[in-house]
């Protein structure tokens, strides 16, 4: 099976959450009004159905339901979809759904797990009220720790923890304490990522004082000795796992994985063959907004913008991706999914080989190669 012919990942966003976060650069849109729930569901099936061409015969091995806050939406409505999208899935599918403690009606989780959902991804951000308030969130600790607790009880056994560090006025001590309530919930999988500020953000209006490179580097050396210690593997940059429940949904993107995503805002990656080239490679997008979405959908009129992935940008696409992965991809890989031969990457393979910051034989970063992962990324370009 070629690798244009292998199973692919679905992405599906819901864009509104009840209040914009000042670090959040996501295409989300605070609620003013009731939630379009029954037509912006209407809307996903149909784009879902319109999309179809781009799949093919392929399998969806994973399911992503991203945001916004898709635990805004009822556990019928993904009943809904997942009853359309069944019949495509692998038996293995990764199922996730985003959710925010702020949301969640604890009842409902049962549900959300009956309908088909297997792994809930919760944006807990920090277990300190304070810095929950700094950063926008509509919930408390305690609020975090009950929604974890409950979904635990509802039979979530794979689950993602979402947790910032190098917050507003955050000290080492509070930032791993932070991590250390983080592990001792039992979750399997934790996303430990450092605050940046994004342009067009709340924060970068207003930028709040951030903590100093000295206690950065203490929060992250002290940090990954904890992750460590507690039996979660880095395997990617910001992600961290235990008993073997690594984010499939999440890996498929890093090795340069194909993916339909569907929804306002969504973006999809198709690769296939087209006019005698055996891998032409296509990025796809929707409108962010969601009423022009919901407005194509009801006239069945998709504006689905597709932009071709040109093969002279395909090295550094890929290198994004897969040297985020601690293990990185292997040459062969590289070759069969950018349709790029090893020789036209050589040259930028060998320096950093050279330098120490890449392994031998594999398209990976060393330690010392990780703390320059920007700068490699670009040489590629």
């Amino acid at each position: 099976m070629t690798f244009a012919a292998s199973s692919m990942g679905l992405y599906v966003h819901f864009p509104w959450c009840v209040r914009k976060c000042p670090y959040c650069d996501f295409n989300s849109h605070p609620l003013n009004n009731d939630l379009p729930e029954e037509q912006y569901v209407a809307a996903l099936l149909a784009d879902w159905h319109a999309q179809q061409s781009l799949r093919g015969t392929r399998k969806i091995s994973s399911v992503f339901f991203g945001g916004g806050t898709p635990s805004l939406f009822h556990p019928e409505s993904f009943q809904r979809l997942l009853d359309v999208i069944r019949p495509t899935l692998t038996h293995d599918a990764e199922i996730t759904m985003e959710a925010n403690p702020g949301t969640l009606e604890y009842g409902n989780l049962a549900e959300y797990r009956a309908a088909g959902i297997n792994r809930l991804s919760m944006g807990v951000q920090s277990f300190n009220d304070k810095a929950l308030v700094e950063l926008g969130r509509i919930h408390s600790s305690r609020e975090a720790m009950v929604a974890i607790e409950a979904a635990q009880l509802a039979g979530f056994d794979n689950m993602n923890l979402d947790l910032m560090h190098g917050l507003p006025e955050q000290t080492a001590e509070i930032a791993l304490n932070d991590l250390s309530t983080a592990i001792n919930t039992g979750v399997s999988h934790i996303s430990w990522y450092q605050l940046t500020i994004e342009p067009r953000t709340e924060f970068a209006k207003r930028p709040p004082n951030l903590p100093d490179e000295d206690t950065l580097g203490a929060i992250e050396s002290q940090g990954l000795g904890l992750l460590a210690s507690a039996g979660f593997e880095r395997y990617e940059i910001s992600a961290y796992a235990r008993d073997n429940k690594q984010a499939q949904h999440n890996r498929n993107y890093w090795e340069f994985g194909d993916y339909l995503g569907i929804g306002a805002g969504a973006h999809g990656k198709i690769s296939q063959a087209s006019n005698g080239d055996p891998l032409a490679i296509m990025r796809t997008a929707q409108p962010r907004q969601p009423r022009l979405y919901l407005q194509q959908a009801e006239a069945l009129d998709w504006q689905l913008e597709k932009t071709t992935v040109e093969s002279s940008e395909r090295p550094s696409e890929f290198m994004m991706n897969a040297l985020r992965l601690l293990d990185g991809i292997s040459e062969s890989e590289f070759v069969e999914r950018t349709g790029i031969a090893l020789s036209d990457i050589d040259s930028v393979l060998t320096k950093w080989r050279r330098m120490g910051c890449m392994h031998d034989n594999r398209v990976a970063l060393t330690p010392m190669g990780v703390n320059a992962l920007d700068t490699i990324v670009a040489d590629f370009l």
